[in-house]
């Protein structure tokens, strides 16, 4: 123990797992970290064949969803069904599909928008409403939904309480469905940063602006701990690039990238898209000492970083996040 304790590891030790999986607890005692489960597999495209590939990934991560009720939460921005701005309708359907198939006693579609009002309508012109039957019946707007007052396990924002929706607080699993996007203000938008949706707006307003006042990386940190029960699925079929999450350019990376622990996929998001996960904020205030960021520490299934790495382009301003070596 001595050795190790004198031992000077360097930051590409950490990036390349040569640092052991063990984080200093208090004196000299070290607690073994478990290897989180991420597994990324291959998705060229938005067509029928995402059914089959979404079960599979599902039964990959040894869900146990029987009789228990399941939120999925896409991300649904803009009025734009072409663009790479949503979570496509077809990802979506495939999940729901999935775990209705999988025993869940209610799967229930829901997200509170952050810059509009008329969700519905976003909906609809996003492709909602062609691709899931009877998705009205399935979906909840958070923005609207009754809210119960909450204090997450861990602070990390000024904000001392929480107000959050009562579909979403009451769901035995939040499933985030995000899409791969870089962000001009956060660096990467991923399954983590897909909880600002989470927040309504009948209590925050739009957009939601209590939120970056406080701290963005923050808040997200306080998102990620008020919904422990938590799994993501990341839209990596199409993602965007440059000066996302809304004004960027598409990017195809056909890859969906999925586990249990949200801060897990986020970094390996963040090497698939050639983003140093290090250097985005809210995964080092929540991942602790990069306890569940570095490659070491996380178990790749499937394909591996090397063969699906795609670089995305970053705004000026996050160059710094820029993985060397691509």
């Amino acid at each position: 123990m001595g050795d190790l304790r004198r031992q000077k590891f360097t930051r590409r030790a950490w990036l390349a797992g040569a640092v052991p999986a063990a984080l200093w607890t208090g004196c000299d005692q070290i607690k073994q970290i478990e290897p989180s489960r991420v597994s990324i597999v291959r998705a060229p495209a938005y067509d029928q064949s995402l059914y089959a590939t979404v079960r599979r990934i599902l039964t990959m991560h040894n869900l146990d969803v029987r009789g228990r009720r399941v939120l999925l939460k896409p991300n649904l921005v803009e009025f734009e069904p072409q663009s790479s701005i949503n979570t496509n309708p077809m990802l979506v359907h495939a999940v729901y599909e999935a775990f209705l198939a999988m025993g869940a006693a209610q799967v229930t579609i829901a997200e509170g928008p952050g810059h509009r009002r008329n969700t519905m309508d976003l909906a609809e012109a996003a492709g909602y409403f062609h691709i899931v039957p009877r998705f009205e019946d399935a979906f909840t707007d958070l923005n609207l939904d009754d809210v119960t007052r909450v204090r997450p396990a861990r602070q990390f924002s000024r904000l001392r309480k929480l107000y959050l929706p009562n579909t979403a607080l009451r769901a035995d699993l939040l499933v985030s469905l995000p899409k791969m996007k870089t962000h001009h203000w956060v660096g990467a938008t991923l399954s983590m940063k897909n909880l600002f949706g989470v927040v309504p707006g009948g209590v925050y307003g739009w957009p939601k602006n209590v939120l970056h006042w406080a701290g963005i990386d923050e808040c997200i940190a306080d998102l990620h701990a008020a919904f422990p029960r938590s799994f993501a699925l990341v839209d990596g079929i199409v993602g965007m690039e440059g000066n996302g999450p809304i004004q960027g350019v598409a990017k195809h990376a056909g890859v969906l990238v999925a586990g249990r622990d949200l801060r897990a996929v986020d970094a390996t998001c963040c090497r698939i898209m050639r983003i140093d996960p290090l250097q985005i904020g809210y995964l080092q205030l929540s991942g602790g000492p990069h306890a569940h960021l570095v490659e070491g520490n996380i178990l790749q299934i499937a394909e591996s970083i090397a063969a699906t790495a795609t670089p995305f382009q970053l705004i000026p301003e996050f160059q710094r996040a820029r993985l060397e070596n691509i």
